[in-house]
Formats: C-alpha cells, sequence, structure tokens
C-alpha cells in the first residue's frame, strides 16, 4: 500500500482540525453561554443530542486528525530530530506537545466518564482548557512556515 501523499495529508489533516476546533469553539463560545438564555429542561435536551452526534462522529475526526498529524510528522523528520535546529522544528514539536495534551484531556474525560464522575463543572474546566490548547495550535500551525527567529 503506498502512502498519502503530502498534500492529501494536509487536507486531511486541515479538514479534520477544523471540526475539531469549530466543535470546541461552538462548544465553549456559543453553547455554554446559552445557559443563560435557554430553560434548564430545553439546554439539557440540547445538549443531549449535539453530545449524541458528537460522540458519533469525534473519534473518526480525532483517528483523521492524529493519524494525518502522524503522517505529516513522517514527512518532517528531519526537522523534529533537531527540534532546537530552526524555528519550524520547535514550534512543530510545541505542537506535537499540545496535541498530546489535547489528548490526554480527552482520555481524562472518557476515565471520568466511565467512573461517573464527568461533573458539569470538570466538563466546562476540560472545554475550556481544549479550547486554549487549540488556539495555540491554530497560532503555532499558522506561524510555523513564517516565523523566524
Amino acid at each position: 500500500m503506498e502512502a498519502l501523499s503530502y498534500p492529501v495529508l494536509v487536507a486531511i489533516h486541515l479538514f479534520a482540525a477544523l471540526m475539531f476546533a469549530g466543535t470546541v469553539f461552538f462548544e465553549v463560545l456559543i453553547l455554554h453561554p446559552a445557559h443563560k438564555e435557554v430553560p434548564p429542561d430545553a439546554m439539557r435536551a440540547v445538549e443531549r443530542a449535539i453530545g449524541l452526534r458528537a460522540q458519533r462522529i469525534m473519534p473518526f475526526v480525532l483517528v483523521a486528525l492524529f493519524g494525518a498529524g502522524i503522517g505529516l510528522a513522517y514527512y518532517h523528520r528531519a526537522a523534529l530530530a533537531q527540534p532546537a535546529g530552526s524555528p519550524f522544528a520547535l514550534l512543530l514539536w510545541t505542537k506535537i506537545a499540545l496535541a498530546a495534551s489535547v489528548f490526554g484531556h480527552f482520555l481524562t474525560s472518557q476515565y471520568w466518564r466511565l467512573r461517573g464522575r464527568f461533573t458539569a463543572r470538570r466538563s466546562r474546566l476540560l472545554h475550556l482548557s481544549v479550547f486554549c490548547h487549540v488556539v495555540l495550535i491554530v497560532l503555532i500551525a499558522k506561524s510555523m512556515f513564517h516565523v523566524r527567529f
């Protein structure tokens, strides 16, 4: 089986990142603030419906996002071998560390769900943390090919 080409991996990674980041932005900037405007019963129904939909598609989005990311990292393995060798390598390693942290957040949320400890407060804090990570990842991704120290 032939490896996917670099442009195909970039496209897969970009679209999966758009879906993931868009979902995080929606939840943090639109859905959570809507709690003040929507009756609690209606909000629970909306959150349940959105949560079920997200649980169905996010595993595929995450597989595409991280799978393509690993493929892209392979293309940049020479830079990754020398993290301090260039601004690009340093930023790429930082982006990978942030992505690994986001994945750790996902595993933590699954653990809390299985143990019945996934409270509304933990959900909000987790989403806010992932939101901050995603903002940094997007800024780094946009600047990796342009920043020179």
